[in-house]
């Protein structure tokens, strides 16, 4: 199971990565672009993922991943609960999403601190 903490870890070190507290929820966004949202009780987490995949990624796993509500069927966003992510998954979700809003300059830029 993740926490919202360890989504933060991570988040902070992203390049600009920025936390945001909306509407009593947290929120990771790059400028304007949320990558990562949690629930109010903080048992679901959103996260950027492309569009033309989450269906096959829900139907994977139903009891992990579910589909946004109706009205943000048009972003690029699918939900997961928290009590079945682990640690190592979160990473690869989260950066993924984060990457999806960052220039490929930033993002390799990123990687290569990896090495």
């Amino acid at each position: 199971m993740i926490t919202v903490d360890d989504v933060r870890g991570l988040a902070s070190r992203l390049p600009r990565s920025s936390e945001h507290l909306i509407r009593d929820r947290v929120k990771f966004r790059v400028g304007s672009i949320v990558y990562v949202a949690f629930s109010r009780d903080e048992t679901t987490m959103g996260f950027g993922f492309p569009k033309e995949e989450r269906e096959a990624l829900v139907a994977a796993e139903p009891g992990k991943f579910f589909m946004p509500r109706e009205s943000d069927l048009r972003f690029h966003w699918v939900e997961a609960r928290m009590a079945a992510i682990d640690v190592p998954e979160m990473r690869e979700l989260v950066t993924e999403a984060w990457r999806m809003c960052v220039p490929k300059k930033v993002y390799a830029a990123y990687m290569e601190t990896l090495r």
